[in-house]
Order: structure tokens, then sequence, then C-alpha cells
């Protein structure tokens, strides 16, 4: 296999106080809510020249275990709503992208495009928008719902929501608004498209009220891995944030997804998919052991049953033997790669029931090292060069503690190696991931038709 010539792109996946379950007890991170804190971490990220911070999000508490819930900081609480929070911080930065999660399930497409709209103009175009469906059924409660959409509908309305987003953000032509004091013109009607969608779920005439923004439009990544959700990456993302363990997964899943690209008439080169990864890096291979050790001492098996159960699609497994097998799960409304992630690791590897909460503690179904700084840059850029990732999203496993350690250990040794770069290459992220700008559908009768 040809070695690649093009290099690493990295993203610091910000979840607060880290990404381990029991992060927040360790007595190391950070668990205020101060928006300093993200300052700190978005400075950090770009300092060292990441490509983008990502947050995720969701719209509901997860009460169906509150005992679970009130032990543990994944619970579906979040300090802000990440579009807010990355309009702050665009503030206070000046090249890395921002990259925040939005729902299809529980949003209004126009809102959506307008505000990911706003965000790309106030950072010179560094914005991001991570589509994803809700697989959490507490969310739909918080919207209208009497129960949780369905896994095939949820898609549908994706596919849509997806439509109706990229059609509006081409609402305007790049040069339509001219601003022509002395002939008295604001904007150039002929180059104004109104999007007039109508469709299954949604009638949006458009257009949407904001100028077209510094990349054209925001990037689009997406982070399912379902059949559904990887033909919707094929036809819509620009970068994938995926959750694949061994190397052969993450090879098989490049290649499927990638291979797809062909039938909407896109190139491999216009996705980057950047699996995450959960490194626990230390000095010598005993210290990063022992630093992963003090976080897993401190999960509640409370704790680790909910996770499961979260991760599965709300399977109780408090009823079976904790050190027994996992037993069959029946297939649930949730979000379906995850919950065959889980349940392929565990019977590739023979886990109890406790063993495989263990093994996910930190990572949550991604991709999980422990080691030295030559340790973890030997595994990410293995994966690269056989074409198993085009970058990763560091799940740091404290906050700020891990992200810092990464910084400081494992990006000089990719430096080194010649794998990842010292300053930005442009100001935007399409920029920097090395993404065209896209032309506006409308603004070319041919490709309109096409």
């Amino acid at each position: 296999m040809t070695k690649r010539s093009d290099q690493i792109k990295l993203g610091a996946f910000l979840l607060f106080t880290g990404h381990h379950v029991a992060a927040w007890r360790h007595k190391d991170a950070s668990i205020g809510v101060h928006f300093e804190n993200y300052i700190e971490l978005a400075r950090l990220a770009e300092a060292a020249k990441f490509d983008t911070i990502f947050f995720a999000d969701g719209v509901g508490v997860r009460l169906k275990d509150i005992d679970a819930a009130s032990r543990k900081a994944h619970s579906g609480v979040y300090p802000f709503e990440p579009i807010t929070l990355l309009s702050a911080l665009s503030a206070v930065t000046k090249n890395i992208g921002l990259i925040a999660t939005a729902s299809t399930s529980y949003s209004d497409p126009f809102n959506l495009a307008r505000q990911f709209s706003s965000l790309d103009h106030l950072s010179g175009g560094r914005a991001g928008w991570n589509l994803v469906t809700s697989s959490d059924p507490d969310a739909a409660f918080n919207f209208g719902h009497e129960a949780h959409i369905l896994h095939a509908d949820r898609y549908d309305r994706a596919e849509e929501f997806a439509d109706v987003v990229l059609g509006l953000w081409d609402s305007w032509e790049d040069d339509a608004f001219p601003r022509d004091r002395e002939a008295g013109v604001y904007f150039d009607k002929n180059k104004l498209h109104i999007l007039d969608h109508k469709g299954k779920h949604f009638k949006v005439r458009g257009p949407l009220n904001t100028p077209r923004t510094p990349q054209g439009h925001p990037v689009v990544v997406q982070a399912g891995a379902s059949e559904p959700g990887k033909e919707l990456a094929a036809r819509t993302a620009e970068a994938i944030f995926a959750a694949q363990i061994t190397l052969d997964e993450a090879v098989g899943f490049y290649a499927d997804v990638k291979g797809r690209m062909a039938k909407y008439g896109r190139d491999p080169d216009e996705l980057k998919i950047m699996p995450g990864i959960f490194p626990v890096v230390a000095p010598s291979q005993a210290e990063a052991e022992d630093k992963f050790a003090q976080l897993q001492d401190l999960i509640q098996p409370i704790v680790g049953l909910n996770m499961l159960a979260g991760l599965s699609g709300g399977i109780d497994l408090s009823q079976y033997d904790i050190d027994g097998p996992l037993p069959d799960v029946p297939e649930t409304n949730a979000g379906k790669s995850r919950q065959s992630l889980l349940l392929d690791l565990a019977r590739r590897e023979n886990l109890t029931i406790r063993q495989l909460y263990l093994r996910i503690a930190g990572a949550r179904g991604h991709w999980q090292v422990v080691g030295t700084p030559s340790h973890i840059a030997d595994q990410l850029e293995e994966r690269f060069e056989a074409r198993g990732a085009d970058g990763f999203n560091i799940m740091a496993p404290i906050m700020p503690g891990g992200l810092k350690d990464f910084i400081d250990l494992v990006v000089p040794e990719l430096r080194r190696r010649g794998l990842f770069r010292t300053e930005y290459e442009g100001t935007t992220l399409r920029e920097n991931l090395g993404l065209k700008r896209p032309a506006n559908r409308f603004a070319n009768p041919a490709k309109a038709a096409e």
C-alpha cells in the first residue's frame, strides 16, 4: 500500500469533566460550570494546531434510573448548549474549527441553518454541524411526543432535514450583496434563491435571512454508523466521527463509506473519517496503566450497569449475575451501531457484564489505547496508513489534564514523524481539513438540475 502524503487531522472532543465515566470523581478533574475552563481547553487545542474542538449534545436528562443517573456526570446534563458556547468561544480563538452537535429529530431546519450560518460568520468560517438523530428516549417527551421516534423514521426525517438545511445555506450567491450606496442597491435580487421545499416532514419556503457564509456553508459532520447512517454520510457528510475498536473494523468502515460516495457524484477525498480515541498516556507503560487503574477504581457498579443500559438501548442488566455472561439482547429502538458494537465486543472477548462495563467505561465503545507516547503514536500511524482513518477525535480521560498530556507527549512524537502540522494551512475549517469550498448549487443552472 502506498504511503500517504497527507497528514493526520486532530479534533478535541471536549466533554466537560472528561470522557471516563468516573472522571468527575477524580481529584484532578474540572467539575464546575465555568466558561473560563472551556476557554482554557479551546486555547490549548488551538495552540497545538488541532483542526477542531467538538461538543456532543443531548436534549433530555436520563431519568429511567435516577439513582444511577445522579451518580454520573454523563447523564444528559450539559453545562452549556453547544452552539451558544461555541459562539462565545469564537471570540477568544482565531484558527480552530468549532463543531457542535444538533439533532435532526428535535430541531427545526430553518432555525438550525440560521444558527450555524451565524456561527460561521462570527468565527470567520470555522463552523461545523454534527448531524445526528437522537437515540435518547427521554428527549422525546420534551418535544411533544408520546414515545420515541422509530429508528427508521428518524433517518427518513434526517435525510430530508439535511436537504432543507443545505438548500437554505445556498439561498444567496456569494456576491449577492453589493451594498452599493450610490446606486441604492443593497442586494441583487437575481442572486437570491427561494428554496420552496415541500416534503414529507417539512415545508420550508426560505430564503435563509443570513448571507452565504465564509466557507460557502458550515462543514457537515455525521456520527451514525448504521446502514442508514452510512448512506446519509456518503451522500451529505464532509467528516465522520466514527467508533471502531479494531483495525480491521476501522479499515472496513473506511472502505465501506468512501465506496458509497461515487453513486452520489462525490470523491472520497471530500470526506474525512475521524474515529474517536480514548488515550491514556504517560512517559512509561506502567505509569499509563496506573493512571487508568485509578479511574477504573472510581466506577460504581450501579453506574457501570446504567452506562451499559444507555448504550444498549435501555436493556436492564441488573437482574443478571454481574460476573456472568452478557445475555442475549433484543433489538431496540435505540442507536443500532453502538448496540451492535458492544455486543460484538462482549462476544469476541468473552466478557462478563462487569468486564464489559469496565472495558468501555472510558471510551464508551470508541477505541481505547493506554501506553507511552511512542506506543500511542504507533497505533495512530498504523490506523492512518492502513486507510482506517484520516484523523482522530481525541477523547481525553479527564479534563483538562488528559488533553494536556496528549498535547505535551503525543503531538511532538507525531510531528517528529511528519504526521501532524506545525502551522495551520488556512483560516477556515475547510482549508485546514483539506476540503473544497462548495459552489452554490443554484448559481449554476446545469448543476442545480443535476
